[in-house]
């Protein structure tokens, strides 16, 4: 069945959400609501080993749209998320989930590398960085949000995933990790960009 915005009895729209990420899912479903329920690609049937191949945010975004668009028939979004950091070219950047292995997804691995690249730095600013990509009704639509902030020479904090442990917000004390989720997700790159999704959709 394509994806449309769905009413429930509960008055509930219902989103195609192109990840199996637990950590991803549950974070747009807090900043989502009540409102919405947020479906995964295990929740259509898709098990699919998506690439993402692309050397940009954005592209990367579409490509895991496009996926499910094509071959399951669901209109849906997908994002894709990097670290970029100053001092070291806007590194890791579109590679953040393999910076440390091609394999990906290595949390641990992916922050120590980051700290050694980072020894000695001085210039410690970073930017977090979303892309989310939507396709709905045949037409694609990007949304993009993004948060200063800058790398510590030690995580700090146990919540979140990702960097978020090494990650401190402008105007911050504290880091992404040591943040209660509704503080994160107020201020956060993936907050801000799904809002925007959701302020398109309610426009719509």
């Amino acid at each position: 069945m394509p994806f449309r915005l769905i009413l429930s009895n509960a008055m509930e729209k219902k989103l195609v959400f192109a990840t199996n990420n637990q950590h991803k899912l549950q974070e747009l479903r807090q900043i989502a609501g009540e409102g919405y329920e947020i479906l995964s690609l295990a929740d259509i049937g898709c098990h699919d080993d998506i690439p993402e191949t692309a050397d940009t945010l954005e592209g990367n975004a579409l490509m895991k749209a496009r996926w499910v668009n094509e071959r399951y028939g669901y209109d849906c979004f997908a994002d894709d998320t990097g670290l970029e950091v100053a001092a070291l070219d806007g590194a890791p950047g579109v590679r953040s989930a393999r910076y440390a292995s091609e394999t990906g997804h290595d949390s641990a691995a992916n922050m120590a590398l980051l700290l050694e690249n980072m020894r000695g730095k001085t210039d410690r600013s970073a930017r977090f960085r979303t892309v989310i990509a939507l396709i709905k009704g045949g037409e694609t639509h990007c949304f993009e949000g993004e948060v200063k902030g800058e790398i510590l020479e030690a995580p700090a904090g146990c919540s979140g995933f990702g960097y978020d442990p090494v990650f401190r917000p402008e105007g911050w004390s504290i880091t992404f990790a040591e943040a209660t989720p509704d503080q994160k997700n107020e201020v956060s790159h993936r907050g801000r960009a799904v809002r925007k999704l959701l302020e398109f959709l309610k426009s719509e």
